[in-house]
Order: C-alpha cells, then sequence, then structure tokens
C-alpha cells in the first residue's frame, strides 16, 4: 500500500491530505523535506533553526492544505510557503540579532555538508584553504544582502527556478525579480571586490 503512495505525485498527494490523509502527508513531507530544510539553511545558516522551520512549512502544508488548487505546480506553492516562512523569520527582530551576533563570534561554523562546496581531491593545502575562505566571504556577502534579494539569489542559483516561478513566489513581477537579482549580483560584487583589496 505504501507503494501505491510513493507512485502518486505531489500534486495527487495533496488532494489526498486535503481531505485528512495522513499517510499522504507523511509520504510528500519525506518527499520534499531535504529539499525544504537546504533552501531554509541557506537562508538561515542556523541547522536547529533551519529545521524548526522546515517543520513550520510542512505544519502549513497541513494547515492550509484544502487552499491549495491543483492548478498550481506544487513546488511552486511549497516554495511560496518556505519563502513566507523565511521572511517571518527576518521579522522577528530578536531572532536576527542573535543571528547576527553569533555569526560575529563564529567563523563561519558550516557543519552541514550538504550545504558545503564540494573540495577537488586534487588540491593542494593551501588551494583547499583558500576555497574555503573564499566561500566563507562569498557566504557572508549573501548573508549580507537584503532578504528580498537573498531569497531571490537563493531560488535563481541554488534551486535552479526559472525567473517566471521566482515572481510568483516571491508575489512580484518577472522584472521585479531581474532587478532583484542585478541589485544581488551588483551589491556581491562591490562587497567581494572591496574584501580583495
Amino acid at each position: 500500500m505504501g507503494n501505491d503512495y510513493t507512485s502518486l505525485s505531489s500534486e495527487d498527494l495533496m488532494l489526498r491530505i486535503a481531505a485528512g490523509d495522513k499517510r499522504s502527508f507523511s509520504c510528500l513531507a519525506d518527499r520534499h523535506k531535504e529539499q525544504i530544510f537546504r533552501l531554509i539553511y541557506r537562508f538561515v545558516e542556523s541547522k536547529d533553526e533551519a529545521n524548526d522551520l522546515a517543520q513550520e512549512v510542512f505544519l502549513r502544508v497541513w494547515r492550509f492544505s484544502k487552499q491549495y488548487q491543483r492548478t498550481a505546480k506544487f513546488s511552486t506553492w511549497l516554495y511560496t510557503i518556505t519563502v513566507n516562512v523565511c521572511k517571518t523569520e527576518v521579522q522577528s527582530s530578536w531572532r536576527r540579532h542573535i543571528r547576527l551576533i553569533g555569526a560575529l563570534w563564529s567563523a563561519d561554523n558550516d557543519d552541514d555538508p550538504k550545504s558545503q562546496e564540494p573540495v577537488a581531491p586534487n588540491l593542494s593545502p593551501e588551494d583547499a584553504m583558500l576555497r574555503a575562505e573564499q566561500h566563507t566571504v562569498v557566504r557572508s556577502a549573501i548573508r549580507s544582502l537584503p532578504s528580498k534579494q537573498r531569497l531571490a539569489l537563493v531560488l535563481s542559483r541554488y534551486e535552479g527556478l526559472p525567473y517566471q516561478e521566482i515572481a510568483t513566489v516571491l508575489d512580484c513581477s518577472v522584472p521585479a525579480v531581474e532587478s532583484l537579482l542585478v541589485r544581488a549580483k551588483d551589491t556581491l560584487r562591490k562587497k567581494l571586490s572591496s574584501l580583495r583589496k
């Protein structure tokens, strides 16, 4: 019976979830939880916080399942919920300040293997260290972007979403997405070039 669930599309599972089917919900959460965790982790850079927020995303999937329309692509709907959870997180100023203080005290304490850049096996120790330092600098620069620019950049660069889907997720126009990405890349370019001096 479990195999019947795994063969269903996410859209079909959502229709069952809307009818109160908990096994469909469990199957859907298992299917998408790592993807959602990675997206949130890139935004908040805390494993514990990313786990908490990912749980909140799936609670909202269950709570708002009856509002899901089959005409909407499920991944777009899920990204929209995730982005809204991330935006709510940013608006929580005390948590933002805790993250900021933590970032000042920890030298990029990233122990999540899924979020690290792959290291080429033929790199010398010096080159590997230089690459790790560059990765740290880039992530720090991305973290400093305004939240909407950061979300657009993460959805485009890491999730590979087309502009139209990003526009739907962020509830804005395609030109607005293009503008967000241009500003984000311009800001990153300036920050990174000033750090190299």
